[in-house]
């Protein structure tokens, strides 16, 4: 019983921190925390990593706690553990008999590349930057009419002389998950480290620049750790939507135009556009825009088909026998429509199934197989602007009025509405909904989200008519 009250508190704490922060932000940094236990002053919780333990202790401790505090006043402490150093329980029971050997189970061999141990490649110097997988290469990225420019731009890059202007840059690319941005970033790196040995490449993710600057910040080395960052001849940034502090930013800012005006090649890679990183500081967001933009686009048949048929080279070298009529690959190529990563998880089901079951894969066992894979697709990314737009023409009202001030009823609710659709439709956080309807406060935004939802609750008509909304919004 005891347990369950906890979980409880445990699904309100995640919540309010869920509404507090946004959906990415909140998914980045909680989306693997998980409640351990409980005592009568302290809560613990769990973490995969050492870096998410350091990163919610220095920023998210305090809230952490008042939101517990504000379930059990009698927590007074917060304790973050990493996962990996719980030690299971060894000692086995005095009337315990020895546990008999399981037999051995086959292996399921993945249909991509055997996942080689994760490394840094090249020199290591003061700052050697975030692992890089040795399996992503030029060689094994497919290339097709939806990533051809970014493709192109990244190669370029990878083989231009050191210290000489380029025209890309920053290079910048963005797409939804699962269509290459990371792969094309670890390629780049190799091919520049494997072209001159002796160009200072650095890969990072945003989330290990962090990282590495608050702790830097903590040992007194800021200086050092900002002299080695901008000595570098090539730096990748990948996942830029997570950055965030506003002192990180800022050095980041600084970092980024140093290189830059130093001649020094950056790329980035983000899930949109740098004009949509609302939560990115306006010069840093200025400074990528002033670059050479490309969006990888969802793959088309053509792309999908080239995948498939990597991937099933690939898997054939490391499961001899392997086989899987070209009817069931072209039915994968053509039904999962999504993204690459999801092709390849398509196809790595197809090779268990061929190794399991003992049994010839068809078209119809496919079916089966792959059928929650099978017409999925990336939800269609909503803007803010056209949630304004459309809310604005049902209810009569400009868009001009929505951002005002003005607090007659014919206005207010219909800005309520808007502010609903956004924290509803949207990944932004309420901070980031307020500024953009005229510079609000966050809490006017939670204000007016929890109106609806209790009106919503009561009035059928309002929820039909909010439904409606969120059908013309998706058109």
């Amino acid at each position: 019983m005891a347990e369950r009250a906890n979980s409880g508190k445990w699904a309100r704490v995640k919540h309010r921190l869920r509404t507090e922060l946004g959906e990415d932000v909140f998914n980045s940094w909680f989306g693997r925390v998980e409640f351990e236990q409980e005592d009568k002053s302290t809560v613990t919780l769990s973490v995969p990593t050492r870096f998410l333990k350091s990163w919610i202790m220095s920023h998210y401790y305090d809230r952490l706690l008042a939101l517990w505090t504000a379930e059990r006043s009698e927590v007074v402490r917060i304790d973050v553990i990493v996962r990996g150093t719980i030690r299971p329980r060894t000692q086995p029971l005095a009337d315990s008999k020895p546990a008999e050997t399981p037999p051995p189970r086959p292996m399921a061999t993945i249909a991509a590349a055997p996942a080689a141990p994760r490394r840094s490649e090249g020199p290591e110097g003061h700052f050697s930057g975030s692992p890089v997988d040795n399996r992503y290469s030029f060689e094994t990225f497919c290339d097709g009419a939806p990533n051809r420019l970014a493709f192109a731009a990244a190669k370029a890059v990878a083989e231009a002389d050191p210290g000489k202007l380029n025209r890309f840059n920053p290079l910048y690319v963005h797409a939804g998950v699962g269509r290459g941005k990371t792969h094309l970033l670890h390629a780049t790196t190799r091919a520049a480290r494997r072209a001159d040995p002796s160009r200072k490449v650095v890969y990072l993710t945003a989330e290990h620049f962090m990282f590495r600057f608050v702790a830097a910040l903590r040992s007194q080395s800021a200086i050092p750790f900002k002299e080695s960052l901008r000595d570098i001849d090539l730096l990748l940034i990948d996942d830029m939507q997570f950055l965030q502090g506003k002192s990180v930013q800022q050095e980041f800012c600084h970092m980024l135009n140093a290189l830059i005006d130093g001649a020094r090649q950056v790329v980035v890679a983000a899930d949109r556009p740098p004009a949509e990183l609302e939560t990115l500081d306006e010069r840093v967001r200025s400074r990528l825009k002033g670059g050479v933009a490309f969006e990888i686009g969802a793959p088309d048949l053509d792309l999908r088909r080239r995948i498939v048929a990597t991937r099933y080279q690939i898997a054939q070298e490391h499961n001899p026998g392997l086989d899987i009529p070209d009817p069931v690959l072209e039915y994968l190529a053509q039904s999962v429509v999504s993204n690459g990563r999801d092709l390849e998880g398509g196809l790595n089901r197809l090779v268990a199934q061929w190794q399991f079951t003992s049994q010839p894969v068809t078209t119809t066992s496919a079916e089966i197989t792959l059928r929650d894979l099978v017409g999925a697709r990336e939800p269609r990314r909503v803007r803010i602007e056209e949630i304004q737009v459309v809310v604005a023409r049902h209810y009569n009202v400009s868009k001009a009025d929505l951002l005002s001030s003005r607090r007659t009823r014919t206005i207010v609710r219909p800005r309520q509405i808007a502010m609903y659709l956004a924290k509803a439709l949207t990944p932004r956080s309420l901070p980031e909904i307020g500024r953009r309807f005229g510079g609000r406060d966050h809490t006017t935004v939670l204000h007016a989200v929890r109106k609806i939802e209790g009106l919503i609750e009561g009035d059928k008509t309002l929820a039909d008519e909010i439904e409606m909304l969120k059908r013309l919004i998706d058109e």
